[in-house]
């Protein structure tokens, strides 16, 4: 019996305008026959269980419905509203999960259902939720002690009257305003300041030197200032002076000197600083540094500034189409500009656990060197697979060669899904191919002993699903930088 891994969304569809919770969420498969064909533009039978607990819990409702694959195998149904088998929907408590929806597929219409499938669904419905708190009846009494015992329970109808007049920006903005000794503002008291004043008129007082060495300020004390005058030789116009030199001699303007003594030190005068002479040290003075540019700098005239590359998604850069950048700009992830294989598999012929679980940005580079490692012991029957052709791919673009490529991760995948425009548009301006939105491409995250993560890009933003990994898919490798 074939499984197939769905594509789950909870949408909520409004039964009215009023705040009433919807009985339905949307849901969306796309079904192969027991030969992995598509079964398109055909009417289908469906039975849909509700299960809770686990994907073998107890089954809370279940419904059959008979709706049309299109033209692409897909199918869109909404359950809730379906020919009721047990159960009330209405009445699921979504608080009590976690909740499972299992589908059992019939592809000729009837009810021989052959392809069974069961997902958990990993978030409740916002509305389903909420619906259990839509109304409330009746008074309220408060009987938080904590709330009765605060300022806050002593609050009225009037305070909180009160309290929004007080919002009024009208009221906050006044006028202050000095006339005489009155200090008033607009609608509210005056004060007078007469009081403050001493009656004399002025606070203004004068400060004076007088010959030179006494200072004092009117109505007032005054100090003296001796060392204006009684400095060592009675002249107070010699006390800057310049230094100078002259061979062994140092001197003082207006002042003495003295002569430096001989050098002594026997290591100096062996060494070759014991020839340098004033003509060296003009010349030491003039020289001027030469800077040569390099590895993060770049110089222009007498600028130097950084000649480090920043990165934007979409640049075609690094042998491929940039799809993501780190918050420095200089690093992050291309992907090649067209496809390594439009049909192979994941494994290299035998089922087994290879743990590659890593599923996150940069996670693909791992999980490919495990894979390879792994399929050695569980078995290789010789022809290749998704791993391998990317870890053996070599790219040369702009006379350089690439060659550390590997399979993505799911969320690698996903990531290209986001910028999947750009990308296309890049790749098909430097000789390339776009992503196809169907079939799906391989990743490098393993799912289990038998089955693998697909992405396809059919869907905005993509949609990661599970698959066999003897069944053959798309692959574009991808690399760090």
């Amino acid at each position: 019996m074939k499984r197939i891994f769905t594509f789950l969304a909870a949408l909520l569809v409004a039964g009215s305008v009023f705040a009433q919770s919807p009985q339905g969420m949307s849901y969306q498969a796309v079904i192969r026959n027991s030969t992995d064909e598509l079964v398109t533009n055909q009417s289908i039978g469906m039975q849909i269980s509700v299960l809770q607990g686990s994907a073998d819990g107890t089954t809370v409702y279940t419904e059959t419905q008979t709706p049309t694959t299109n033209t692409n195998g897909l199918v869109s149904i909404e359950i809730g509203n379906g020919t009721l088998v047990s159960g009330d929907f209405s009445s699921i408590n979504w608080a009590n999960g976690p909740y499972f929806i299992k589908t059992e597929t019939d592809p000729e219409g009837g009810t021989n259902y052959t392809i069974t499938g069961t997902s958990q669904l990993l978030s409740v419905p916002f509305a389903l939720y909420s619906k259990t708190a839509e109304t409330v009846t009746g008074g309220i009494s408060e009987t938080d002690p904590d709330f009765n015992a605060s300022i806050a329970a002593a609050i009225t109808e009037e305070d909180t009257a009160r309290w929004n007049n007080m919002a009024n920006d009208t009221n906050k903005i006044q006028d202050i305003n000095l006339s005489g000794t009155d200090l008033s503002i607009t609608d509210g008291a005056t004060v007078d300041l007469s009081v403050l004043q001493d009656g004399t008129g002025t606070d203004s007082q004068i400060l004076t030197l007088y010959n030179n060495k006494y200072l004092y300020i009117s109505n007032g004390n005054s100090i003296t200032l001796p060392y204006l005058i009684r400095e060592a030789d009675g002249d107070p116009e010699n006390e800057l002076q310049s230094i100078s030199i002259n061979g062994n001699t140092v001197s003082i303007s207006n002042g003495g000197s003295i002569e430096l003594p001989a050098e002594t030190d026997p290591v100096y005068s062996s060494s070759v600083a014991n020839d340098i002479t004033t003509a060296d040290t003009t010349n030491w003075n003039s020289k001027v540094d030469t800077l040569i540019a390099g590895t993060g700098i770049a110089i222009s005239g007498d600028t130097i500034k950084s000649a480090v590359t920043t990165y934007s998604v979409g640049d075609f850069a690094q042998g491929g189409v940039v799809f993501y950048v780190d918050e420095t700009g200089q690093h992050g992830l291309v992907c090649a500009k067209e496809d390594q294989s439009t049909g192979i598999r994941w494994h290299a012929g035998t089922y087994g656990s290879t743990q590659a679980k890593g599923d996150g940005p940069y996670a693909g580079e791992a999980n490919t060197s495990i894979i390879i490692a792994a399929q050695v012991a569980i078995g290789d029957d010789g022809n290749t697979y998704a791993a391998r052709i990317c870890n053996e791919l070599q790219i040369t673009e702009g006379g350089k060669t690439y060659g550390d490529w590997y399979l993505p991760s799911m969320r690698e995948l996903l990531l290209i899904a986001q910028n999947i425009e750009i990308i296309n548009y890049r790749a098909w301006a430097n000789g390339g191919s776009g992503l196809d939105v169907f079939p799906e491409y391989w990743s490098s995250t393993e799912w289990d002993t038998d089955q693998a993560v697909e992405v396809s890009f059919w869907w905005d933003g993509g949609g990661a699903f599970l698959e066999y990994k003897r069944h053959t898919n798309n692959v574009r490798a991808v690399r760090a930088f």
